[in-house]
């Protein structure tokens, strides 16, 4: 079993609060948070980018151990993940996010290629965590 952490603190509430992020990496360090960051475009991170970084890379590392098992040696992978927040009630929920995949795999067929793509979609742990539509445009060149 792997546990992996991050821990965030909030010093004031609401709009005026001022928070960080930190994880157990070092990555991020105090990266600052908060409303403006989540709701406007004020500099620093927020828990829907992050969440959008987790599944981009957790789904194309999953990819590519897939083609690695399926005998593919070589090519390139590159996913941008869209993580959709709307207004749910009072409070807000994560209800979509939308993986865009670039890949070169040479001899791969089409076909193939959407097959493993859809599987690591599935299976990747991130994606078995979110409680949201997920889903995958790719283009194979």
């Amino acid at each position: 079993m792997i546990t992996r952490s991050a821990s965030a603190r909030y010093q004031g509430f609401g709009k005026s609060g001022k928070a960080d992020v930190s994880t157990q990496s070092g990555v991020l360090d105090h990266q600052q948070y908060g409303f403006n960051t989540r709701f406007e475009d004020g500099a620093g991170t927020n828990p829907e980018e992050l969440v959008a970084a987790a599944h981009a890379s957790c789904f194309t590392m999953a990819l590519s151990f897939a083609l690695a098992d399926a005998g593919f040696a070589d090519g390139t992978l590159e996913t941008t993940a869209k993580v959709t927040l709307q207004p749910d009630g009072k409070g807000f929920t994560v209800t979509k996010s939308a993986l865009t995949l670039q890949a070169s795999v040479p001899g791969i067929t089409p076909d193939r290629f959407a097959a493993i793509a859809g599987e690591a979609k599935a299976n990747c742990p991130i994606s078995k965590l979110l409680n949201a539509e997920i889903t995958l445009d790719h283009h194979l060149a």
